[in-house]
């Protein structure tokens, strides 16, 4: 019998999504609270198609750039579901910096955290992306389903920011979705 992956351990929760089940429920802008926070890991790995392979794919490549007595941002880290995944695979001497505008979100990563044994202390962040973000010494920056969620005047400001706190010879691994013009495509992807 094949182990279960770790990517797939860090998204099983003790809750399933239903937060947008029930019908009485008023319509208004989605916003990661605390009822999203409590169920994002099952949320995601059920709505975004590939969510798992694309975690382990990052990680991997992560790898390959991390280097010890660096920095590794994951911004938009969510539940540090990356970050998590990463302190197994990465060189305990690379620190690790979630960043999150959802305090709610980050209140979850640190839970998670908690429960995980991290092999090094994670720093959380709260960080407005439209106000600015400061990061250096970065050998890895990892941006997933992120960019979609910043203003599209201020995106190119952000990987501005990413780009100036990369070392020499650091990566920007960055998943977003896309939309084509073939509509086939679109429908398959969405």
């Amino acid at each position: 019998m094949m182990a279960e992956s770790p990517i797939r351990l860090q998204l099983r929760t003790e809750r399933r999504d239903e937060e947008f089940a029930k019908e009485d429920q008023p319509i208004g802008d989605f916003t990661f609270n605390a009822k999203v926070a409590d169920v994002f890991d099952d949320m995601v790995s059920r709505s975004v198609p590939y969510y798992e392979e694309m975690q382990r794919m990052v990680c991997e490549l992560a790898q390959d750039f991390a280097v010890p007595n660096t920095n590794l941002y994951d911004i938009g880290c969510s539940t540090a579901t990356t970050l998590l995944t990463l302190d197994r695979m990465i060189n305990p001497n690379v620190t690790f910096i979630g960043i999150d505008n959802a305090p709610d979100m980050l209140e979850k990563a640190a839970q998670k955290i908690e429960h995980a044994d991290a092999r090094r202390p994670i720093d959380l962040k709260v960080v407005d992306l439209h106000q600015g973000l400061h990061m250096e010494n970065a050998s890895v920056v990892t941006m997933l389903l992120t960019l979609q969620f910043i203003r599209p005047l201020f995106r190119e400001r952000v990987m501005k920011m990413i780009f100036s706190g990369l070392n020499d010879q650091g990566c920007l691994l960055l998943v977003e979705k896309l939309t084509s013009e073939d509509t086939a495509f679109n429908r398959l992807f969405i």
